[in-house]
């Protein structure tokens, strides 16, 4: 399994982000040619070497309109956007559609963060820093790089917000920023020493989204580092590190139960087989099996976590005619499974996603394929036929 993992120890800012990808990317100018036609209105992407405390890494460069922006954009005005505004833009992206619907759930956090934190409805929700463009240019192109890069599974450190006060739109407030709390909600953080923002909101927003857990590095083996910097100094190096290597693949553990059944009726087996599945079996079938006296039967077999197979074979027990129950211990290797919602001309499908072990399998949810197919009158052949 790839897995990406982010060392947020000196915080975490969009474009620190994104220049981490950056260099993780095999050809870093190629990359770069394709972040510039995205078609972001008004901006263009350069990168540049930066060495902070001896540490040598890549500084990501947006300018709008040929001007860079501060790399902290709590610090000086910006004009004002709604989400409907930022939708408009992303909508005319050339991103691949799992990107554009990426970069439109990150905002539609930052829109519930700052909704939360201004008493006001999602709707009347005006962006200040983080409806810049170079704000909108860095939530799209890290989810873009993240897209080519396609780790199976993100972690990141704790993160450092810093500490003190910082001057935003709306006058002083604490470290972290009531929006950038609010997103951070649920991820652990921690102050300290370093005065300053370290986390912005852009920043929270991509690692809640994007990171499946928070907590020390796992283990695993790296096979590329990339220093995102910012453009501040801080006695530490002011800088994300991302790292993307493969974990060791490290099979579950299952128990499989088994008895052959010969005097029972087919829908006193079903109702076994049904019972066995709701108590949380993984799963249950029959075979049909020769047994003593070259009498006709039934093999039931049911597979469980080791944790529940006593229940399992006190119901086997309870609910068949059997009067004992085979067990033996199995491993098995299997994919991380996630659901997906993608757009179609049909509307919104659930895909079901399966990774890991350099595969990658999707594949639609029969539920969705089969309501779809009855509303229009046609067969799944012709909605699969068309959705390919």
């Amino acid at each position: 399994m790839r897995i990406l993992y982010f060392d947020c120890s000196m915080g975490a800012a969009g474009d620190m982000l994104t220049a981490s990808l950056l260099e993780l990317c095999p050809d870093r100018d190629a990359a770069l040619a394709e972040l510039n036609a995205l078609g972001i209105p008004e901006v263009t992407f350069a990168y540049e070497k930066s060495v902070k405390c001896g540490v040598a890494g890549t500084r990501l460069v947006v300018s709008v309109r040929g001007a860079e922006e501060d790399d902290h954009p709590h610090e000086h005005h910006h004009a004002h956007r709604t989400p409907t505004d930022v939708k408009e833009i992303v909508s005319s992206l050339a991103v691949p559609e799992d990107v554009r619907r990426n970069v439109l759930a990150v905002y539609d956090s930052i829109a519930r963060a700052e909704s939360e934190v201004h008493g006001v409805s999602m709707e009347e929700i005006h962006f200040h820093e983080v409806g810049s463009l170079d704000a909108i240019a860095d939530v799209t192109a890290f989810s873009y790089l993240l897209h080519a890069l396609a780790p199976d599974r993100i972690a990141a450190s704790p993160v450092h917000v810093g500490s003190g006060q910082v001057r935003c739109a709306h006058g002083l407030l604490p470290v972290p920023a009531p929006a950038t709390a609010a997103l951070l909600r649920d991820v652990p953080i921690y102050g300290g020493e370093i005065k300053g923002e370290l986390c912005t909101p852009t920043g929270a927003a991509l690692l809640k989204y994007y990171v499946n857990s928070f907590g020390p590095m796992p283990e695993f083996r790296p096979e590329s580092v990339g220093y995102g910097m910012g453009k501040r100094d801080f006695p530490a190096a002011n800088c994300v590190r991302a790292m993307l290597g493969r974990t060791e693949e490290i099979p579950d553990e299952m128990a499989e139960l088994s008895c052959n059944l010969d005097d029972m009726t087919p829908e006193a087996i079903g109702f076994a087989c049904q019972t066995l599945r709701e108590a949380g079996a993984a799963e249950v079938f029959t075979t049909p099996v020769q047994m003593k006296k070259d009498r006709p039967g039934v093999l039931l077999t049911v597979i469980c976590t080791p944790e529940k197979r006593l229940e399992m074979a006190e119901l086997m027990l309870r609910h068949t005619s059997t009067i004992g129950v085979r067990e033996k211990l199995l491993r098995r290797y299997v994919l991380e499974r996630s659901v997906k919602t993608v757009d179609t001309p049909f509307g919104p499908i659930r895909k079901k996603v399966s990774s890991g072990y350099g595969v990658l399998r999707e594949k639609y949810e029969h539920d969705d394929l089969a309501r779809i197919a009855r509303e229009r009158g046609c067969s799944l052949g012709e909605i699969l036929s068309e959705l390919e």
